[in-house]
């Protein structure tokens, strides 16, 4: 490895100030750049879970990790409503406050992740993704076909709204592992 070595004195305006060898000065460049990188790649280590508020800024999502997935359940709402338009009539009068949306998001590479996103707006679930842009925008993504896609950038939410739902990530987990149960289980 090379070594850092100063090799001379020059006088600037009464004052000595050590000059640095020049065939150093790529080294330290390299050097550079990586520690900056590995600060920046710190930065998005916090992960998409937390309080995302939409564009539209009329909800907040909370994406939990359950065992390697990522859930995101809707947290708050401008305007509570209930999901009217679900293809299946015995989910259409749920309230959409503590509703999945982001279903079994699965890392895809780094700061990526795939799955589905349903929209109760329309009552369709699309494949999707979510590209954690830097730590406070995440990239939200939907696609009909596969190709056409759709999306939109939510901001994290540092201080939630004081009426969010404080439910913890095992409460979300737990609660969405019961609901998945029920689907499977037959009717006798």
């Amino acid at each position: 490895m090379a070594q850092l070595t100063l090799t001379r004195v020059q006088p600037i305006a009464n004052h000595r100030i050590p000059v640095v060898n020049q065939s150093l000065l790529p080294l330290l460049l390299v050097l550079g750049v990586a520690l900056a990188s590995l600060f920046s790649g710190a930065a998005i280590a916090a992960g998409p879970k937390g309080e995302w508020l939409v564009a539209k800024r009329t909800a907040q999502i909370k994406i939990a990790d359950c065992g390697g997935m990522l859930w995101g359940i809707v947290s708050w709402e401008a305007d509570p409503g209930v999901d009217e338009k679900n293809p299946d009539p015995a989910e259409r009068g749920r309230p959409t406050l503590r509703m999945p949306v982001l279903l079994g998001m699965t890392a895809s590479g780094p700061n990526q992740w795939v799955g589905r996103i349903y929209n109760s707006d329309n009552g369709k679930t699309y494949s999707g993704g979510l590209t954690l842009v830097d730590a406070d925008v995440l990239r939200v993504r939907g696609c009909i076909l596969g190709f056409l896609c759709g999306g939109e950038n939510w901001t994290r939410v540092n201080s939630p709204v004081r009426s969010a739902l404080s439910e913890s990530d095992v409460a979300i987990c737990s609660r969405l592992n019961a609901a998945a149960d029920v689907k499977r289980t037959p009717k006798q």
